[in-house]
């Protein structure tokens, strides 16, 4: 405990400096966005919680992390960031896009295989956190407000397991084969722009639709949320214009 030194234990300063020692480290320098960003972190561990039980519903709370992403990008424009916020993100995002989405995997094999067949789909889903991993240093370390980073970024691949989960893909082959893809994808260099603020709402509103009413309408809304990350990941780095830094 740092005390205020030459102050007597019992004056009005020295009391002042005791209390100031045992508030909350994070009093006064997190911002409304980064409230959002822990939120974020938050939701992976449910998502991981909530594989064990049903790979369905660990897809819904991975989508449900995704909007909160993309809402602690918005509020960190409007209201500005905290120079602890890139870190914070990257951090949420290692737990609600590398890990979650790993353990997302991992539950869809458990259901069907057995043995050498399901060690390989724990060996991609470590992959898959592997590579989200250094994809998150690197934008860290690079990439921050540039409007713009290498790589698919782990939301996004996050984001097309959850949905190729709830539109019904739930073959193991497929979705630990999908997963081995995403994990090479994020670590390549192909520049991919962030969602302008108009769009990320859009995708936000039919991922919402997909986590409330995920099997209406014959999955319609799951496979609309796949069909459009996959145009993105696939025409995003050569067709889509660079907009805003998320921060």
């Amino acid at each position: 405990m740092v005390v205020a030194w030459g102050m007597p234990p019992g004056s009005d300063d020295g009391r002042r400096a005791r209390l100031r020692d045992i508030r909350p480290r994070f009093a006064g320098r997190l911002g409304v966005a980064d409230v959002a960003t822990v939120a974020n972190a938050a939701l992976g561990f449910c998502a991981v919680v909530a594989a064990a039980v049903s790979p369905a519903l660990a897809a819904r709370v991975l989508l449900l992390a995704a909007m909160v992403d993309a809402v602690d990008g918005i509020l960190a424009r409007r209201y500005g960031g905290s120079t602890v916020g890139p870190y914070l993100d990257s951090l949420a995002d290692v737990a609600s896009f590398c890990v979650a989405p790993a353990a997302l995997l991992a539950a869809v094999a458990h259901a069907a295989w057995q043995g050498p067949s399901f060690l390989a789909a724990v060996a991609v889903g470590a992959c898959f956190v592997a590579a989200g991993v250094v994809r998150l240093g690197l934008y860290t370390a690079d990439d921050v407000g540039n409007g713009h980073t290498e790589g698919v970024p782990t939301t996004l691949a996050g984001t097309l397991l959850a949905a190729a989960v709830l539109a019904g893909v739930t073959d193991p082959a497929l979705v630990v084969g999908f997963g081995a893809v995403l994990a090479a994808a994020m670590v390549t260099c192909l520049p991919y722009p962030d969602l302008r603020v108009r769009d990320a709402l859009v995708m936000g509103a039919v991922q919402a639709l997909a986590v409330l009413a995920p099997g209406a309408l014959g999955r319609l809304f799951p496979r609309a949320l796949l069909a459009f990350a996959l145009a993105y990941a696939v025409l995003g780095p050569w067709f889509y214009r660079v907009g805003e830094g998320k921060r």
